[in-house]
């Protein structure tokens, strides 16, 4: 069945509505959006993903309790402040939010997900945000843009994407999705957040599953500088209004483009980045052998540095996958730019250097990696790193605290 993207992102399927705000969160008195919420007309069945770092933000543990307990009918997410590492004070202020979502809307408070990101360590200004959440929840509409906007930190630009297509029954069913993302991106997920909302009428059952295989293949396989947050989230919302008697393959199929092309604009929006790089290793003795080379590769910042300055350095990718924990044997493995041979067997390729550099030069290329020892595969999606990367990131927490206000 075809998949075709459409656009409105979580506007797109059937059901859901919109809104965002400004509360000066991060500074009090700016006016760039940084309150959003996402709102189902109808009950629904949801599924979520966390970060599994053992450091976790208040509204990742309160949203986690409250989608076991609860099908989630809201989604009331900031930027600017992680409410992470806030102790009993960081607590309260997460119910708080949801407390008055769940109010606004008619809601019991189980049937909210709360999710924040932004600076770790510094209290919620609480009293900008309550006193909003009535107002955005009279201004519920088609925002999508707007929701994508407010949940924002590092991200230079926002990131959506829907398709559309149609079950065998001859309903369409539609998946649409926003997601945020740009630093201390690395599985297991990033500082990220995706929310997915879709018309399709499934099982909570189903949804867990297709949701975590959508995750295993996007979220989890991507990296920017190797860093694991605190408040990584993936919410995926579900209400039935397509009408399908059921869904087929090509609901997973779907959710998976969804959300691999989200993860995609995460690696090419990253940090001062300027490259978008796909490490493929085959040839592995099994999946999980082709995933810690893929991942060592991935993570290696002599590896990125090199990416950075167009230097086709093969050296530097054999050297992290022996280190990678992957069974390997030096004699057999082969690596190449843009399928251009760079090593062949353990030792230099023929190919001519400037015909490697010119591949490395775009910014997109592929890093293709063959141990010659089995059938275990894994792609990773990663980017380079710059010295604008290391500028960008050596004070924000020092600044960023001497600004706050009240």
């Amino acid at each position: 069945m075809k998949i075709s993207e459409i656009t409105d992102g979580v506007c797109a399927p059937k059901g859901f509505r919109t809104a965002a705000v400004s509360c000066g969160i991060k500074k009090k008195g700016a006016d760039r959006l940084d309150l959003a919420l996402i709102y189902s007309d109808h009950p629904t069945v949801g599924a979520a993903v966390f970060t599994k770092n053992e450091v976790k933000a208040a509204p990742v543990r309160l949203s986690a309790a409250n989608i076991k307990a609860r099908e989630p009918r809201a989604i009331i997410a900031n930027s600017g402040n992680a409410n992470a590492c806030t102790g009993e004070t960081g607590r309260q202020n997460a119910e708080a939010m949801v407390a008055a979502t769940a109010q606004a809307l008619g809601l019991d408070p189980e049937e909210v997900q709360v999710c924040s990101t932004g600076i770790i360590g510094l209290n919620m200004p609480i009293e900008r945000i309550v006193p909003r959440i009535p107002e955005l929840a009279d201004g519920l509409g088609s925002n999508n843009d707007d929701v994508a906007r407010a949940i924002m930190t590092s991200d230079t630009k926002p990131k959506t994407y829907a398709v559309e297509y149609e079950e065998s029954d001859g309903t369409k069913v539609r998946i649409g999705a926003i997601a945020k993302g740009a630093g201390m991106i690395n599985p297991n997920m990033a500082t990220m957040f995706c929310f997915v909302t879709t018309d399709a009428a499934i099982s909570r059952e189903k949804l867990e599953s297709a949701t975590k295989t959508a995750v295993d293949q996007s979220f989890n396989c991507i990296s920017v500088d190797g860093d694991m947050s605190t408040n990584d989230t993936v919410i995926v919302i579900a209400n039935g209004q397509a009408g399908n008697s059921d869904v087929s393959d090509t609901f997973q199929d779907a959710l998976n483009e969804v959300m691999l092309n989200l993860a995609k604009k995460m690696v090419s929006d990253g940090e001062r980045v300027t490259k978008l790089v796909t490490v493929r290793v085959k040839g592995a003795k099994s999946r999980d052998d082709a995933e810690k080379a893929a991942r060592a590769v991935s993570n290696s910042k002599l590896v990125k540095c090199s990416w950075n300055g167009n230097d086709p350095n093969w050296g530097r990718i054999i050297h992290a996958v022996g280190y990678s924990g992957a069974q390997i044997e030096e004699s057999k493995i082969s690596i190449s730019f843009n399928d251009l041979p760079a090593c062949e067997n353990g030792l230099t390729s023929p190919t001519p250097l400037d015909d490697l550099a010119s591949a490395v030069e775009n910014n997109q290329f592929t890093v293709g990696i063959d141990l010659n020892l089995g059938d275990g595969e894994f792609t990773m999606y990663t980017a380079d790193l710059s010295p604008e990367y290391v500028v960008f990131n050596r004070e924000e927490y020092a600044l960023t605290r001497n600004r706050i206000e009240g």
